[in-house]
């Protein structure tokens, strides 16, 4: 019965996924950024439900930008939890680009691509960070690189953070985790890391007990002249608390 439930709620979220690529080729030409943006967090949120995943939020999103959203990485399912939380641009590794239909839904969720081996395309994506931030809006990034246990955190990488300085814009610690419904424990079942598949990741995510993704934001911050490294270390730091 839970391999039924489970495969019902993966071919709901293809369709889904589908409507979705249907909207970003016809619909998102025709229509303003801020209709955008709400069509992606109504697009997540229903998402979640398809996926009999609950949504708490903790603390206060930021109403606008410019803000940099600092987070831990858990799961192939922050981005989406992130997004039904409120709307905002994603950094992301190239490789998501290619993804069948994954890419396609990304890049029309405005999503800034980075190739992390290269130090010259990292000085690019800081630099249309900036930019993004100067314009007002709000941008998401994982700065551990890769996904954890959702228990301890990696070291914080800082060279994203130079967007949030150079554009004199505040970064806001983002605590994500994942709590099983039935015990109250946190979930692994949502979890990405070491030799574990995506397909999986997400077969185990369905088929499982019921979860419920915890969204806690923190306080907005200026880097009040740390350089980025003692800037990152900070609101990794408060990312930690948020956990808890």
């Amino acid at each position: 019965m839970n391999a039924f439930r489970a495969a019902w709620k993966l071919v709901r979220a293809a369709a889904h996924a589908l409507a979705g690529l249907r909207i970003i080729v016809f619909v998102f030409p025709r229509i303003d950024p801020r209709a955008r943006q709400d069509h992606v967090q109504a697009w997540a949120l229903h998402m979640l439900e398809l996926l009999d995943i609950g949504l708490t939020l903790r603390g206060n999103p930021p109403p606008h930008g410019p803000v940099l959203l600092v987070a831990n990485h858990i799961s192939w399912l922050d981005i989406l939890v992130i997004h039904a939380a409120l709307y905002c641009r994603f950094v992301a590794k190239a490789d998501v680009k290619h993804w069948p239909l994954i890419g396609r839904l990304a890049t029309g969720a405005g999503t800034l691509y980075i190739e992390r081996e290269s130090r010259r395309d990292a000085l690019r994506v800081v630099h249309h960070m900036a930019e993004s931030l100067r314009a007002g809006d709000i941008l998401a990034v994982f700065p551990e690189g890769t996904t954890g246990d959702g228990l301890t955190l990696l070291p914080f990488h800082a060279n994203l953070l130079q967007a949030a300085i150079s554009a004199s814009a505040p970064a806001q610690p983002l605590a994500l985790k994942f709590i099983d419904v039935a015990s109250g424990q946190i979930s692994h079942s949502p979890s990405y890391i070491g030799d574990e598949t995506l397909l999986g990741s997400v077969w185990r995510t369905l088929s499982g007990p019921r979860t419920i993704a915890v969204v806690s934001f923190g306080q907005p911050e200026h880097a009040q002249g740390r350089d980025r490294r003692a800037w990152a270390a900070h609101l990794r730091g408060q990312v930690a608390q948020l956990i808890r």
